[in-house]
């Protein structure tokens, strides 16, 4: 398409200045590597908050996209269509064994919406519990279970009550439990945004047992964990916890917005007609991209590379100015001995994109998942010629 002179610099013109944008402007994306408007290539780490699950231009995904625009672009889900049929099967076989329905969204923020509203439907009960350091979506129910999300809320009220635990005490989940009838526990296995956080085995398979003698359900938000991220289908699978309620978006879709709640049969038994809506959501586009990803995370064995490129990070690159790294897969936080803004600054102008999250010191790595290990050594090459 021909352009008419506007740049990304343009955007502030036109569009609500709300984002801390990084400057660069991306013009080509091509496997990992960004191509900029100003001629710099990029190796990119950071996949757009690991929406970008296997890169750019991924001939399969291109293929899929190309096949069903011009076959079908648009149906809601007023009509039944096979593609749909398709990719609903692909997911609940990927998902946790009994996690066998899912309801297809647009975003993480509203599958995370629609499994609240799951839990208080299904159990009739009016608190929520959540975790310190979580971050769940900008919509009202999702935000409302955001950790320090008042500063941002400017809703006048939450639509249910909220109560917040510290990570890894099971004591005090126990006791938030038991202050009031609760709905659901909704956590992520491996916190996102507070700077690659995993919660670990224990902690979930307490939650589980704890949540399952409550009768509150247990919700996993694996919309940034999951889909191969952690080297595993989802974080459910690699810790051997199955929640009542599982959502994933981000990298779902490959680029293209999608999300999805999955649930079991005794919740599914009791959802009718209407219970549920989205008009774009399982839209045939997304519905045969969120195909194609999960075909090729398969074909192409991903999630060993995964496991085993983590392992190679975490062996490699804590030189320089990172002190240790944790996470889980290839969502990882370094945790740095100088502000991670400063450490992302210099690793730019090092030719390599990586995130920053609500801890000043962890520096975020989101990659797409087909990084091979030249792309590690850069990344360990790189954090050697930056001062501690």
């Amino acid at each position: 398409m021909k352009e008419d002179g506007l740049t990304g610099a343009d955007e502030r013109d036109y569009l609500l200045a709300v984002y801390a944008q990084t400057p660069i402007e991306p013009v080509r994306g091509e496997g990992v590597m960004l191509h900029t408007r100003d001629g710099r290539v990029l190796l990119d780490l950071y996949a757009g908050h690991a929406v970008a699950l296997l890169g750019y231009g991924h001939p399969r995904l291109l293929a899929a996209l190309r096949e069903q625009a011009e076959s079908l672009f648009f149906q809601s889900n007023v009509v039944p269509l096979g593609v749909r049929a398709r990719a609903g099967r692909r997911l609940v076989r990927f998902a946790p064994a009994g996690l066998d329905r899912a309801f297809l969204v647009n975003s993480g923020a509203e599958a995370n919406e629609n499994a609240l509203r799951l839990a208080l439907r299904h159990t009739g009960r009016r608190q929520v519990v959540a975790v310190e350091g979580a971050f769940h979506g900008r919509t009202a129910a999702a935000a409302a279970v955001s950790d320090k999300s008042a500063a941002w809320y400017s809703f006048p009220q939450a639509p249910f009550d909220v109560r917040f635990v510290p990570r890894a005490d099971l004591d005090a989940l126990a006791a938030a439990l038991d202050s009031a009838p609760t709905a659901a526990l909704i956590l992520e296995p491996v916190q996102g945004m507070a700077g690659a956080v995993a919660l670990g085995r224990d902690y979930l398979e307490g939650a589980r047992a704890l949540t399952r003698t409550r009768g509150a359900l247990l919700i996993f938000d694996e919309v940034q964990c999951g889909m191969g991220r952690t080297g595993y289908p989802f974080a459910a699978q690699a810790y051997g916890v199955t929640p009542d309620i599982m959502t994933t978006a981000k990298g779902l879709a490959g680029g293209f917005p999608a999300g999805a709640v999955l649930v079991g049969e005794a919740i599914a038994a009791r959802l009718r007609p209407g219970d549920l809506g989205s008009t774009f959501g399982g839209g045939p586009l997304a519905c045969a991209l969120i195909e194609a990803v999960i075909t090729a995370i398969e074909e192409q064995d991903l999630l060993p590379r995964v496991r085993a490129l983590s392992r190679r990070i975490r062996e490699t690159c804590q030189v320089g100015p990172v002190a240790a790294i944790q996470g889980e897969g290839l969502l990882l936080g370094l945790r740095t001995t100088r502000p991670a803004q400063e450490v992302q600054a210099e690793l730019l102008a090092r030719g390599i994109v990586v995130g920053t999250s609500a801890d000043p010191r962890i520096v975020r790595l989101l990659p797409p998942l087909v990084i091979e290990e030249t792309h590690v050594e850069s990344l360990a090459g790189a954090l050697r010629e930056i001062r501690a």
